[in-house]
């Protein structure tokens, strides 16, 4: 494929973020850090209580790649090998031929959804591990290893690895991302206005299988990453490290492919240090850890960021404050709404705008002070709701 083709892919990528994301609500930065892994080639997890639309997110995305063979299960305790792999056929045994069925199975999948992934089998774990790390598969008859055309997989749960065994299987995968429950209540009665609503003909965007192949294999890993890149990549672990947040050198190292893949998908040649805002989502074990993640990240990719952190705290502050005031007289919170709520919230907003500003000026990214935003949004949609009685059809327009 020559330049064009490239920047071709690129767009199509891009073009399919603006799509998911404009269909799935609160969730700009799942589909983008998403697309991302599976342009270098790995593996993500969604986490987050049933209902949130993990499966159908991941349905929607692998289902834009034209040409691909795509391979869907909901594993169990009880879920064997063959099952995910090749089951035995039954024909071929009644002639005394021991052989499996690979077509239409994890062993012929390009890309693959695996649902309730730390409810594996321990019999079918080994070779879940294999399928993950390795790309390959031991037929049950024994023979050469099968290797298996797989790009990436996404896998979901509601819940994180309870034992061991499963826990390999979580530090396989090594993008983490929390999904949780719309948070803004206009967002929310749009969700509920969508239930009635007549479907409308969307935009439906894909890219070519070969396309994506050759993005992974040969456009990616020839995205250069520059010495300040590593400098601030060395800068962020020693601060994490401080925060006795230890991440491995492997994942340290496949999270270059990341950045990559972050540059590529937004046309750049070369990593800046803006993409760094992916690792948000790589360098946290348990859900505890994040946001102390995100910060140290954000500090990192926007060193005058500590001003919106500091704003999102006290965010974080009304919220709390709104939700330990439940049952309290609508006057009372009427109250608390002009003399305190109102003035903080509002204020956020204007400066969280104001940083924006001078972020995107410098060049800087503005994915993190965007989710302030919208946490900000979300909030105050939730104050105005809650504590003031408004229509939930009504707050996008009172924003």
């Amino acid at each position: 494929m020559d330049a064009q083709d490239t920047r071709d892919t690129a767009a199509r990528l891009r073009a399919i973020c603006d799509e998911l994301s404009e269909r799935f609500l609160e969730r700009a930065d799942v589909v983008r850090t998403l697309v991302v892994t599976l342009l270098a080639g790995q593996h993500s997890l969604l986490l987050g209580p049933p209902g949130t639309a993990k499966s159908e997110l991941a349905r929607e995305l692998t289902g834009r790649i034209d040409g691909a063979a795509y391979w869907e299960i909901l594993l169990s305790k009880f879920t064997a090998p063959t099952r995910m792999f090749g089951p035995i056929d039954v024909a071929a045994l009644a002639r005394g031929e021991y052989r499996q069925i690979y077509e239409g199975r994890a062993t012929t999948a390009h890309v693959a959804f695996i649902d309730e992934i730390f409810k594996c089998s321990t019999a079918a774990l080994n070779e879940t591990l294999g399928f993950l790390n390795e790309r390959i598969y031991h037929p049950e008859s024994g023979g050469e290893p099968i290797r298996c055309p797989l790009i990436g997989a996404i896998t979901a749960s509601n819940e994180l690895p309870a034992g061991e065994d499963t826990a390999a299987i979580y530090d396989r995968l090594l993008v983490r991302i929390e999904v949780g429950y719309l948070a803004d209540p206009s967002n929310f009665a749009a969700l509920v206005r969508s239930a009635v609503d007549r479907p409308v003909a969307r935009k439906r965007t894909t890219v070519g299988l070969a396309a994506l192949r050759h993005a992974v294999t040969e456009a990616v890993p020839a995205v250069d990453v520059p010495d300040p890149v590593v400098d601030a990549v060395c800068t962020l672990r020693a601060a994490l490290r401080r925060r006795e947040l230890v991440a491995s050198d492997r994942r340290w190292r496949q999270a270059v492919g990341l950045l990559q893949a972050s540059a590529h998908l937004d046309g750049r040649r070369a990593v800046a240090v803006t993409d760094l805002s992916v690792l948000t989502h790589v360098l946290w074990n348990a859900p505890a850890e994040r946001p102390a993640v995100e910060r140290e990240v954000l500090l990192v990719v926007n060193p005058d960021a500590g001003e919106a952190l500091d704003l999102a705290d006290g965010i974080d502050e009304v919220e709390a404050q709104l939700d330990a005031m439940a049952g309290q007289s609508r006057e009372a919170l009427s109250e608390w709404v002009i003399k305190k709520a109102h003035n903080k919230l509002a204020t956020a907003g204007r400066r969280l705008e104001e940083l924006r500003a001078e972020a995107a000026s410098a060049g800087r990214s503005t994915a993190a002070i965007d989710r302030i935003t919208g946490r900000q949004r979300a909030v105050r949609a939730r104050v105005l709701t809650e504590a003031l009685g408004v229509d939930a059809s009504m707050v996008q327009d009172r924003l």
